[in-house]
């Protein structure tokens, strides 16, 4: 089941509450601003820091408060599912058995609880309810860090939930583990290293900010035993658990790999949430060019004959214009001459 309030600060100047146990902030995010109901958060990837303070809310209602799991590294977890996997086929790959004993298994075997695993000067539970919440209020000084109060659109009950930090309100919002610590223990978590199971409890892909009371009744059931009152959310619930199984190598039992497949027969095309990117476009190949088409022959077309110029007529008297059917012939037609126009009236040969 998931973990209960473990608040970093009290609120100051507005509720009597201890603030020396803060963390020291270092270089956090500004407030989140994100829906709850598909948060894709990277897995985080250092190391365990000084566990914040408290507001008495209790760790873990499935558990009791776990030791401190110091100087332990975040483990890489399995890979997570490829992007755009369909949460169906990621069942397909997880192993069915049935469940390990619990023997064994305390709060402790998965590290310190809601440390500042990536680093970032928040601890994990701030850093959900920064994700999860809107409209935030943050404490001053904290670097954008404490949420003092905010409002939960709660994926398990599809209800408004206003949180307000406090001894006796903090409760309200809880951080569930999408799968729970102990099924994971039971379910092959034992066979994995101290800092893998720090790097499961803090995961952001197996956390969620919920209903706290729902979050209780819920303790630590799997799908078989447990599912969100929320009908809507159950496709999207279900499937973050098989990314979750698949991410760290767990398996399911028979009974809830059934419970699952009915689940998922109603949204057949979900998909297993990752934080796997698009895989990068590939290149196509280059198209070869085919070779420019040869510019048509250019022919050297001979310029047409041009007819000679015709001599001008010539005739040697009017004998020769009459035979050539001239006569008469005037002044400025070829082959005139003075001497064919004997009277100079500029008509010869009439």
């Amino acid at each position: 089941m998931g973990a209960v309030d473990w608040i970093a600060c009290g609120l100051a100047g507005l509720l009597l509450v201890s603030t020396s146990a803060c963390a020291s902030p270092g270089t956090a995010p500004a407030a989140a601003r994100t829906a709850v109901a598909s948060p894709t958060v990277p897995a985080p990837t250092a190391t365990a820091t000084p566990m914040p303070g408290t507001d008495g809310a209790p760790l873990d209602p499935e558990t009791t408060p776990g030791v401190t799991l110091t100087g332990v590294g975040v483990g890489a977890p399995h890979q997570q599912p490829a992007f755009a996997s369909k949460a169906l086929d990621v069942l397909a790959t997880l192993p069915v058995k049935g469940r390990a004993p619990k023997t064994g298994y305390s709060r402790e075997q998965f590290g310190q609880a809601w440390a500042d695993v990536d680093r970032n000067g928040c601890d994990t539970r701030n850093d959900m309810l920064r994700r999860d919440l809107t409209a935030l209020a943050l404490k001053l000084g904290t670097r954008d860090c404490v949420v003092l109060s905010g409002v939960l659109n709660d994926p398990y009950t599809a209800t408004a939930i206003n949180f307000l930090r406090g001894n006796s309100t903090s409760t309200a919002v809880q951080i569930d583990h999408v799968v729970a610590l102990s099924d994971a223990w039971q379910k092959g978590a034992q066979q994995l290293s101290p800092a893998q199971r720090l790097s499961f409890a803090n995961d952001p892909l197996n956390l969620l900010a919920v209903d706290g009371p729902t979050n209780i009744r819920k303790s630590d059931g799997d799908a078989a035993t447990w599912l969100p009152p929320n009908k809507s959310y159950r496709c999207d619930y279900v499937a973050r658990q098989i990314s979750v199984k698949s991410s760290y190598g767990l398996w399911v039992t028979q009974a809830e790999h059934d419970a699952m497949a009915r689940v998922l027969a109603d949204c057949p095309d979900a998909l297993a949430p990752t934080d796997q990117g698009e895989p990068p476009a590939q290149e196509a190949p280059p198209v070869q060019q085919a070779a420019p088409a040869p510019a048509p022959a250019q022919v050297q077309m001979a310029p047409a004959p041009v007819a000679p110029a015709q001599a001008p007529a010539y005739y040697a008297n009017c004998a020769a214009v009459r035979a050539a059917g001239a006569a008469p012939i005037h002044v400025g037609q070829p082959g005139y001459s003075s001497k064919l126009d004997r009277d100079g009236d500029g008509v010869g040969c009439e």
